[in-house]
């Protein structure tokens, strides 16, 4: 039988990080004396790696002063972390549940995120979830969303052919990134970007709720 993979965003589709991401970005602009931009616009880059939201957030900034502000945010979330400071970032409702559901059809789970290795180890260790992946993909080893390079590898480790694939997430940079590797796309709208945008992305079905993921899937 074919492989079937079914590849998740974390932040906006596993877990909601989005208080803490907010944070980091308001201290990472303050330490560099910049106001920081409303939450919407953080809300809106959510999903691509920290130096292409940097870009997005500040346009009218060198490139130098944008990657500064990465090198700032990796160390205040870092330091958040080991501080205690951050909120709690839970799984959405139904989770565990439709993962448990989708193993049972047969579906090899994978994870492609703007996370760093570290953060999405932390992120899993919490729920227990690790070894329910059988490929964790990272911006610490990738262009950002919506290159396809992330969907690339965590196809090759696993063995699953691009129509076998489903690209599982809340953000447009997700289901762009799905069409550029020929994989299905399938949008969440608990996330962070609103249900209209991920149509106009190419989504093929947007689940609502995560119950109803095994039935996208099968369609």
């Amino acid at each position: 039988m074919p492989i079937r993979l079914a590849v998740f965003d974390c932040d906006g589709t596993l877990v909601d990080s989005l208080a803490n991401i907010c944070r980091a970005m308001e201290r990472a602009f303050a330490a560099l004396g910049l106001i920081a931009p409303p939450r919407p616009a953080i809300r809106a880059i959510v999903g691509l790696s920290l130096v292409e939201a940097m870009a997005l957030l500040a346009p009218d900034l060198d490139p130098a002063v944008h990657l500064a502000l990465t090198d700032a945010y990796k160390v205040i979330f870092r330091r958040m972390r080991e501080d205690g400071e951050l909120d709690e970032e839970p799984l959405y409702d139904g989770l565990v549940t439709a993962l448990d559901a989708l193993a049972a059809d047969g579906w090899l789970l994978g994870v492609a995120t703007g996370k760093s290795d570290r953060g999405l180890a932390h992120v899993l260790a919490i729920y227990g979830l690790t070894d329910r992946f059988v490929t964790l993909q990272t911006a610490d080893r990738h262009p950002s969303k919506p290159d396809p390079a992330m969907l690339h590898a965590a196809m090759a480790q696993a063995g699953a052919l691009p129509h076998m694939t489903a690209m599982i997430g809340d953000t447009t940079f997700d289901m762009a990134m799905a069409r550029a590797a020929g994989a299905r796309a399938i949008g969440v709208s608990w996330g962070y970007h609103r249900e209209e945008t991920l149509w106009q992305a190419g989504a093929e079905r947007i689940a609502h709720r995560c119950a109803d993921l095994r039935q996208c899937l099968a369609a």
